[in-house]
């Protein structure tokens, strides 16, 4: 007996850091999902499914967005980048290198949305204050570190970035 509820799978095609992915999916597929299953790219994290921890943030259109709450066919023909396409060239983006530097992370399941959360904040004001860092990360929960490293990370990332330009 066939399903006579169930929606009809889509086509959809998102471009995930730099390489384009094409797959049928159900209209109900979260783009969290996509990324995970479709794309193989694990280091978008999985943590609430309501959007209010963060840990699945990823940049949409340069832009970050919490994929949990977004449908894979609302990304269709959009452009996603994850934390492992933030690194080029063999080198960590100073973010991810501050956060190391910094000891910004301790278990890491936050640390990709946080980065994330981090370069979306930097690309709209590139010399925030700790307040600011603060105001910019609060939707995105740590249950390890305290968030005092976090601010450290961001503040040095955000020196580096300056230097370089």
């Amino acid at each position: 007996m066939s399903d006579l509820c169930a929606p009809e799978p889509v086509t959809v095609a998102i471009t995930i850091n730099g390489r384009r992915y094409r797959a049928r999916v159900e209209p109900r597929t979260l783009l969290v999902h996509f990324i995970r299953e479709q794309a193989g790219l694990t280091g978008t994290n999985i943590g609430c499914e309501t959007g209010l921890c963060g840990a699945c943030t990823v940049m949409l259109d340069g832009v970050g967005a919490r994929s949990c709450t977004q449908l894979a066919a609302q990304a269709d023909g959009r452009s996603v980048t994850t934390i492992e396409g933030l690194a080029g060239g063999g080198e960590l983006h100073p973010l991810q290198r501050a956060f190391w530097e910094k000891h910004a992370l301790q278990c890491g399941y936050c640390t990709p949305g946080m980065i994330l959360a981090a370069l979306d904040l930097l690309q709209k004001n590139p010399d925030p204050s700790d307040d600011q860092v603060r105001e910019a990360l609060k939707g995105n929960l740590c249950r390890c570190t305290g968030y005092h490293n976090i601010v450290i990370a961001v503040r040095h990332a955000a020196a580096v970035m300056a230097a370089e330009d």
